[in-house]
């Protein structure tokens, strides 16, 4: 039995379009509506088939929906939370796929009519590719979604909701909202912050020009690059709704950063060994849990 029958997608980027494309491959009877605030992806998606029906609105999307998922920017919640409450129906589950949860928390909980429940969700994939055309239904294969449900959510709403994402091939957590976003301000937040930081310094260094950034950017630089190439208003808004989590982690980097410049400058080699070591040691981990691959630069075509 299908967890869910008729599911409604607002928002139809690189994981709103994904989304459409696993459901349909992993629960093809599963009716699909979709939504978008731009009506250039509205009949994109409409030519690509990817949904059942393609809605005008957010309040036009919801109607009779047993799952609605949120995958706009964060800070488009509140607006669309607005104009959804009024068309749900008792018994509806409202989720997304925010990087951040306290948030949503905060924002979507005040404005569900009674009866509605709300799991915020977190799978945790993407590209730095955007659009309904960037979508793929493999994006959350053996990928972690991460789930934040409030305390006294029924167990049973939060089974259904774990059992849809392991149907469309992703692992499953639950954790606490505000313990996710220290989480991911370690894992995912920082990082991209760290990349938008370093190719904005590239871009603006006075000597360097921007024809040698591009002619001889190494690896790391390129992958930074890849990283920071990622959707501006998705990142905006993320480190606008996790600040508290972004600013504490940042505060810790800021001061390895402070002990490294140290050890270069009075050449305390055995510090920095170890500490490149350290870093050695969770990349190894992470390839290990199959989190990524272990090919070369990255398993890129050499061509």
């Amino acid at each position: 039995m299908l967890p869910f029958s008729r599911v409604a997608i607002i928002g139809l980027g690189l994981i709103g379009s994904s989304l459409a494309r696993a459901v349909r491959q992993h629960m093809p009877t599963v009716h699909l509506t979709g939504t978008d605030i731009d009506e250039a992806v509205r009949v994109r998606v409409h030519e690509l088939g990817l949904v059942d029906d393609v809605a005008d609105s957010p309040g036009a999307a919801v109607v009779d929906a047993d799952l609605v998922i949120l995958a706009v920017p964060l800070g488009a919640f509140a607006s669309v939370g607005a104009e959804i409450a009024p068309e749900l129906s008792p018994g509806t589950l409202v989720s997304d796929v925010g990087s951040a949860k306290q948030t949503v928390i905060d924002t979507l909980g005040p404005l569900l009519p009674h009866g509605v429940q709300l799991v915020p969700a977190h799978p945790v994939a993407g590209t730095e590719r955007s659009g309904p055309d960037a979508g793929f239904a493999q994006l959350f294969e053996g990928r972690w979604c991460i789930l934040t449900p409030q305390p006294g959510t029924p167990e049973s709403t939060v089974t259904r909701l774990a059992e849809f994402w392991t149907r469309l091939g992703s692992k499953v957590d639950v954790m606490d909202a505000r313990h996710h976003d220290l989480v991911l301000a370690v894992t995912s937040h920082i990082p991209h912050l760290i990349a938008y930081s370093i190719v904005g310094t590239a871009a603006d260094l006075e000597g360097v020009t921007r024809g040698e950034v591009i002619k001889y950017s190494a690896g790391g630089f390129r992958d930074f690059t890849r990283i920071a190439a990622s959707d501006p208003t998705m990142w905006r808004d993320v480190f606008l709704t996790n600040k508290d989590a972004v600013l504490e982690v940042l505060g810790r980097v800021s001061e390895d950063i402070a002990a490294l410049q140290r050890a270069i400058r009075w050449g305390e080699g055995d510090t920095l060994f170890q500490r490149f070591s350290q870093s050695r040691d969770i990349r190894r981990a992470i390839v290990e849990a199959g989190q990524d691959t272990a090919a070369p630069d990255f398993g890129r075509n050499p061509g």
